[in-house]
C-alpha cells in the first residue's frame, strides 16, 4: 500500500462508530433493552441498531472506503460520496432509534421518525452500496468478491429494515405486516452473517496476508468458503420470503440457511488457519494475537447454536448467541483491526510523502502494545463472562460485565487515540522534516 491514496474519511467513520459503541455499552450498564426487556422490545431494537449500525456498519463502511480500492488495486470510484453517506447514515440512525422511543413510550408518539429514518438510512448505504459496489466490480475476484456478496446482503436487509419500519408506522399493508409478524429473522441473518460476516471475511483475508507477509489464500478455497456463505444468504433471503408468502413457516428454510453458514464458517476457519500457517512473520503483532480470540469466538458462536439447537434451546436462549457472536466475533475483529488500521494509515499518510528522505519510524513504533494489551484482554474477558451470564440468566451480572467491556473499550480507545496524536513516537524521528501531523478525525489532502 506504499502510494496508495488514503481515504479522507476513514477516521471520521471510525469515530463515528465508537461513539455508538459507547451509547450502546452506556445503555447496556444502565439496564436498557435485552436482557431487561423481551428481545423485541423497543428498548431493545434501540440497542440492537446502536450496534448493528452504529457501531459495526459504519466501521466497516470506513474500513471499506480505505480497503476496497487495495483490494482491486483501483481508485475508489467516487471519493466525494463518502462523508454525505456518513452524514445520510447517522442522521437516519437518530430518526430510526427516535421512532423506537416513540414506540416504546419513552418519547412523544413521532412513528413517522421510523420511515424518515428508513428512507436515510437506504440513501447513505445506497451510496456506499453504488460507491463501493462500482469500485470492487473493476475487479471481481478473491476478497473482492466476499465484499460485493456483503453489498449484496446490505440491499437485502436495507430493504427488510424499511419494510419493518414503515410497518411499525402502520404504513405498509397487509404484507408489509406480514413480512413484520414474521421475517425478523431473515433480516438479522442478512445483516450478521451475510453484510457484516461476509464481507469480515473478505477483508480479513487480505488484511491478515499483508500484515502477516503471508500468500493470498488459494482462489479455490475461497470460492467454496463464499459459495457456502453466499447460499446461506440467497437462501435466507429468497426461501425466506417465498416460506412466508406461502404461509408455510420458516423452520425448514432456516435449518438449511443453518447447515450452509456452519459449511462456511468451517472453511473460513480452514482458510484462515492456513494463512497463519504460511505467513513469513513469525512473531504475531497484537492486532493478530487479539484477531485469534475473535476467531475462537466465531468457534465457540458456532458450537453454542449447535449445542442449542440440540437441546432445543435455541429460541430460548438467542440472546446469548447474538451477543456472543457480535461482541466477541464481530466487534473483536473490528477492534483489533482498527488498531492496525489506525496505526498504518498514520505511518502512511505522516512518513509516507518523507520516506527515502529522512529518517522514519516504523508502523510499530507507533503504538505500545505492552500498554495495550490488557484493555484487549479486559474486553475479550468481559465479553465470554457476559455470555456466561445471558446463558444462566443473571442480568444484574451481565451489567457489570458490560462495565468491563466498557473498560477495555475505554482503553483501547485511548490507545487509538495517541497513535493517531504520535505520543508514542520518539521524539527524534516523530516528526522529520516535511511530515505534518495528522488531523485525528480526517485525512489531510
Amino acid at each position: 500500500m506504499i502510494g496508495a491514496s488514503i481515504s479522507r474519511w476513514t477516521m471520521s467513520y471510525f469515530a463515528m462508530a465508537l461513539a455508538w459503541l459507547f451509547l450502546a455499552l452506556s445503555l447496556m450498564m444502565a439496564g436498557v433493552g435485552y436482557p431487561f426487556a423481551e428481545v423485541a422490545s423497543p428498548d431493545t431494537l434501540v440497542l440492537v441498531h446502536a450496534v448493528g449500525i452504529g457501531w459495526l456498519s459504519i466501521a466497516m463502511c470506513g474500513a471499506l472506503f480505505q480497503f476496497v480500492p487495495v483490494l482491486v488495486a483501483k481508485p475508489l470510484f467516487s471519493e466525494k460520496w463518502a462523508l454525505p453517506a456518513l452524514v445520510l447514515l447517522t442522521a437516519g440512525l437518530v430518526s430510526l432509534i427516535g421512532g423506537f422511543l416513540s414506540l416504546g413510550g419513552r418519547l412523544p408518539p413521532s412513528l413517522w421518525l421510523l420511515p424518515l429514518g428508513a428512507i436515510l438510512l437506504v440513501a447513505g448505504f445506497g451510496l456506499v452500496v453504488v460507491d463501493l459496489g462500482l469500485t470492487a466490480w473493476l475487479r471481481p475476484a478473491g476478497p473482492a468478491r466476499f465484499v460485493l456478496a456483503g453489498l449484496a446482503s446490505l440491499c437485502a436487509t436495507a430493504a427488510f429494515g424499511a419494510v419493518f419500519a414503515f410497518a411499525l408506522a402502520g404504513w405498509a399493508g397487509s404484507a408489509g405486516n406480514a413480512l413484520l409478524a414474521a421475517g425478523i429473522p431473515l433480516h438479522a441473518i442478512a445483516g450478521l452473517g451475510g453484510w457484516l460476516t461476509l464481507t469480515a471475511m473478505g477483508v480479513s483475508y487480505r488484511l491478515l496476508s499483508m500484515f502477516m507477509l503471508s500468500p493470498d489464500v488459494d482462489e479455490r478455497q475461497s470460492r467454496m468458503t463464499l459459495g457456502a456463505g453466499a447460499l446461506a444468504i440467497g437462501m435466507t433471503v429468497a426461501g425466506g420470503i417465498l416460506a412466508i408468502g406461502l404461509a408455510s413457516g420458516l423452520s425448514v428454510v432456516l435449518s438449511i440457511v443453518a447447515v450452509f453458514g456452519l459449511a462456511s464458517a468451517a472453511l473460513y476457519g480452514r482458510d484462515i488457519a492456513g494463512i497463519f500457517r504460511a505467513r513469513k512473520r513469525r512473531q504475531l503483532e497484537l492486532n493478530m494475537r487479539m484477531a485469534t480470540l475473535s476467531f475462537a469466538s466465531l468457534a465457540a458462536t458456532a458450537l453454542l447454536g449447535i449445542a442449542l439447537v440440540v437441546t432445543d434451546g435455541f429460541a430460548a436462549h438467542i440472546g446469548p448467541f447474538a451477543f456472543l457472536a457480535v461482541f466477541g466475533w464481530l466487534s473483536g475483529l473490528v477492534l483489533a483491526k482498527l488498531y492496525k488500521i489506525v496505526a498504518f494509515l498514520t505511518w502512511l499518510e505522516t512518513y509516507g510523502p518523507v520516506m527515502g528522505r529522512a529518517p522514519t519510524p516504523r508502523v510499530q513504533d507507533l503504538v505500545a502494545e505492552g500498554r495495550a494489551t490488557k484493555w484487549f484482554v479486559i474486553y475479550y474477558v468481559a465479553v465470554w463472562a457476559g455470555t456466561l451470564t445471558l446463558l444462566v440468566g443473571e442480568p444484574y451480572a451481565f451489567r457489570m460485565a458490560a462495565a468491563a467491556m466498557t473498560v477495555g473499550v475505554v482503553g483501547i480507545v485511548r490507545e487509538v487515540i495517541r497513535t493517531r496524536r504520535l505520543a508514542d513516537v520518539a521524539s527524534p524521528v516523530r516528526l522529520p522534516g516535511g511530515a505534518i501531523a495528522p488531523h485525528l478525525l480526517f485525512a489531510r489532502n
